[in-house]
Parts: structure tokens; sequence; C-alpha cells
């Protein structure tokens, strides 16, 4: 599979996720407006590719825009709380007193980068699993996407996934379904096929009932913003798995590069968590499924508190708080 996202041409080019896994096909964003929409509906979205989606949204502007400032900001602030995003945009924004150019060429040193940090954060974070667990071939729950549709290339969590498939070590992935829009079982669960790994999807309330049936061995998840004592603000219903995965004694695991770790953050209590449309609870395929004046609590993501993390992992191994 190419990148999740790239440059050619003039323009930001990007797999668009809200069509998987019925159709692939790629996105040919060529203004900030087209990257905006796109972030905001989650064409394009996982934090590491939303660091990459900010430094092209740069680039894009430095080319196009006769404001690059205000553009900046407003890529910055399409999703807030995703840390990635704002990361992006400030490192590009760094070159553009040398020429678009310049700035240009630190985004696609971002993306190369990227790859590279994933690779390394999910080999460590593979190790990790195998001294919890032991070496043999494990079942895994999987929440989100944290695969390589989540990152520029190859994947954070799921990443931990591809090594050990490379070396036989996977029995089975469960894959939670995943609001908002299915990301589990849209986008995860499209990964696995194409890498041929066993997989089964299950509704995200049935992950609880899977751990006391003792049929998971690791909960592997990615990570939007990271706060400095190592709480993890994530996809919703990531704190739920944290807790039932604590009573059940299973290992639960965090993977993501360092960009994702936000030092002036001291716990995840500041964590700003974006809340999704009404619509995508009140209605299904558009057709109205509650009583016309219900009112909705949507979160896209949780926090979980470090206390019931077995281990956050980046491109450096365990990250110390």
């Amino acid at each position: 599979m190419r990148r999740t996202i790239d440059w050619a041409d003039g323009s930001i080019v990007v797999i668009d996720q809200t069509a998987l896994p019925a159709e692939y096909r790629l996105l040919h964003l060529r203004t900030v407006g087209e990257l905006v929409d796109a972030i905001k509906r989650l064409a394009v979205r996982g934090a590491p590719a939303l660091g990459a989606a900010g430094a092209l949204g740069v680039a894009l502007a430095a080319r196009t825009s006769d404001d690059v400032h205000a553009d900046a900001e407003l890529i910055a602030t399409a999703r807030p709380t995703a840390v990635n995003l704002a990361w992006g945009v400030e490192r590009a924004m760094k070159k553009l007193r040398q020429g678009a150019d310049a700035v240009l060429d630190e985004a696609l040193a971002l993306l190369a980068e990227d790859e590279e940090l994933n690779k390394t954060a999910s080999k460590h974070a593979a190790g990790i699993v195998l001294e919890e667990c032991g070496t043999r071939p494990l079942r895994l729950l999987s929440h989100c996407n944290a695969g390589q549709l989540a990152t520029v290339g190859w994947g954070s969590a799921l990443g931990v996934v591809w090594h050990l498939h490379a070396r036989g070590l996977v029995e089975e992935v469960l894959v939670d379904e995943t609001r908002p829009l299915l990301q589990g079982a849209r986008l995860t669960a499209w990964e696995l096929a194409q890498a041929n790994v066993p997989y089964r999807v299950q509704p995200d309330s049935a992950a609880a009932a899977a751990m006391a049936r003792g049929m998971v061995d690791c909960v592997l998840v990615g990570a939007d913003r990271i706060a400095a004592n190592g709480d993890v603000a994530n996809k919703i219903g990531t704190y739920a798995l944290a807790i039932a995965a604590k009573h059940h004694g299973v290992p639960f695991v965090v993977v993501a590069p360092s960009s994702t770790v936000d030092s002036t953050l001291a716990d995840g209590a500041g964590v700003a968590i974006e809340e999704r449309d009404a619509r995508e609870l009140t209605a299904f395929a558009g057709v109205p499924i509650t009583p016309p004046d219900a009112t909705v609590f949507n979160p896209a993501f949780d926090v979980t508190p470090h206390d019931l993390i077995t281990a956050v992992v980046t491109e450096h191994g365990r990250f110390e708080p």
C-alpha cells in the first residue's frame, strides 16, 4: 500500500479513509480549505498522519496563500485533541522564512521520519509484549485504527502486529468496531485482511466479556496525546478497555511516536476532548434511529490514567513519566 499521505504535483495526496473498505480512493487536496475539510470529516486521521497533514498543509499554504500564518492556524485547530497536528504545523512554519521549497523539504523529511519512528516504536513494543505474555502465538485486541492508515506508513500499535505476525506469533486479533465511524471494523479489519492476519470484529461492548473468557493475551492501542505523567488520550472506549484489562490481568500497551507526548500537560485532565456531530448517533445511513428530541453525548476521545497502563512505548522505548 502506498503512503497514507504524501505530496505529488503540487497537491497533498491522501487515501480517503471514509471510502474504505468499499472503495480504495485517493484525494488530491489542492487548497488549505480542502485539507481542513478532509481532516474534519476524518478522510485523513490518526495522530501521526495528522502531524504529516499539518506539515504538508503549511507547505501547500506557502505556495498558494496570501496569509500563511492564518492558514496555519486553521490547519492546527482543525481537530483539538491530537497534539501531532499542531506539532506538524509548527515544525514546518519554522522554515517559512527560508521559502516555500524549504518548507516542503521539511514536511517531506517529517514523512520519512514518521515511517521509521513507527517501525522502531512498534518493534520496541513487540519486545515488551513478548516479555509480558511469553513467546508464543498471541491473541491480541485492537481498538480504533493504529495501523498504516493512522500514520504515514507502517503503523503504531498495529505495527506491533506486523512485527509479531512476521515471526508467526499472532494467533488472532480481536478488532473492536470502534466509534466514531466504525474505524476498527472498516479500517483495522481491512488492513489485517490485506496482510493475511487472522482477525475477528467485535462490538466495543464485547471486549470485557472476551477478556473474561480468556480470549485476550494483550491489548494494543495508539494515542492522540500523552501527558507528562503518562496519562493517554485515545479513541473513546480506550478508558473502559484499560479498566477491563486491569481487572482481568491483561497487559495494556500504548504505542505512539514521541511527537504524541505533550510535555506541557502535567496530566490528562488538560486534554481538550473533541465532541462529534450528534447525527452520528441519532441516525444510521441517513435514517433516524432515535426520537427526534434526543440529546447526545458523543465524545471522540477519552483519557486513560497512567496507572491502568502496562507500558507507553515510543521510538525511544518505554516512556518514563
